[in-house]
């Protein structure tokens, strides 16, 4: 929300949109000034859920979706119809530790290195074509909580709107969305240089 408030990203921030009822980005959004809404998943098939998704996100006018903690899988043809516009944030090196619980996964495994992904999304579970990786390193002293906490904050902040831009520059440059993905993979440490 504060790389479209402060002009780092040239688009609009149409919908913040939850599954989970009670979830504080709702209020900050709102706090913000952005419209949200509360699309609870619980009790819905996921053909309910994703139709109801949809229409709200036509209605909205959205483009592009950028999930962040949404802890619902969507279904391959919802993605196909989305192709090339749903990016995905991901606390570790993907492929490494994909799905649930990966920071506590790679603590448990005592991973040197650590970070967050940003990918497409296709319909495996943080399978699709890597966009952009940060990387920090793994203390030692900072616990699963602490690591998570690092990612957060030294890595998904500064990364998320550096792909975002970069998906935006893609698409406005007529290169496709993931046209080659490899070539496309780039590398960001926690300072927020390119690598």
């Amino acid at each position: 929300m504060r790389a479209f408030s402060d002009g780092t990203l040239d688009a609009d921030l149409a919908l913040v949109i939850s599954n989970v009822a009670g979830a504080p980005i709702l209020q900050r959004a709102t706090d913000a000034g952005y419209p949200a809404r509360l699309l609870e998943s619980r009790g819905l098939s996921r053909s309910d859920h994703e139709a109801r998704l949809a229409d709200l996100l036509h209605a909205q006018g959205v483009q592009h979706l950028l999930l962040a903690g949404y802890m619902r899988l969507l279904s391959a043809p919802f993605i196909a119809a989305w192709r090339g516009v749903i990016l995905n944030i991901h606390p570790s090196l993907l492929p490494d530790f994909p799905g649930l619980h990966a920071v506590e996964r790679q603590w448990r495994a005592g991973v040197r290195e650590s970070g967050a992904t940003v990918h497409y999304v296709d319909a495996g579970i943080d399978t699709g074509p890597v966009l952009l990786r940060g990387r920090i390193s793994v203390r030692g002293d900072e616990g699963a909580a602490g690591l998570a906490d690092r990612i957060l904050h030294e890595v998904e902040h500064a990364l998320y709107p550096r792909a975002v831009r970069l998906l935006l520059d893609r698409l406005q440059s007529g290169a496709g969305p993931a046209d080659d993905p490899k070539a496309s993979t780039q590398g960001i440490d926690a300072s927020g240089s390119v690598r």
